[in-house]
């Protein structure tokens, strides 16, 4: 399955929202540089599907706001 998201780096308080047309909204409380963001955000959704980390892979979207990742059911 993949999911699109929409990553807000440095935030005060982490959270998820979802929006209207399906798309995650992932505040992360670590700041986006070497990759910290991109682990933050693997680790929220980890917790929000209540699933291993392993099962998630950042497939698109590295170093951009909008990322897809595929979670290995």
């Amino acid at each position: 399955m993949k999911i699109s998201v929409v990553v807000h780096p440095n935030s005060k308080q982490p959270r998820i929202a979802p929006d209207s047309s399906g798309v995650l909204h992932i505040y992360v409380s670590a700041p986006a540089r070497e990759g910290l963001a991109n682990e933050a955000v693997a680790g929220s959704l980890a917790k929000y599907f209540k699933m291993a980390k392993s099962k998630i892979v950042l497939k698109r979207g590295g170093k951009s706001k909008r990322k897809i990742f595929e979670i290995d059911e």
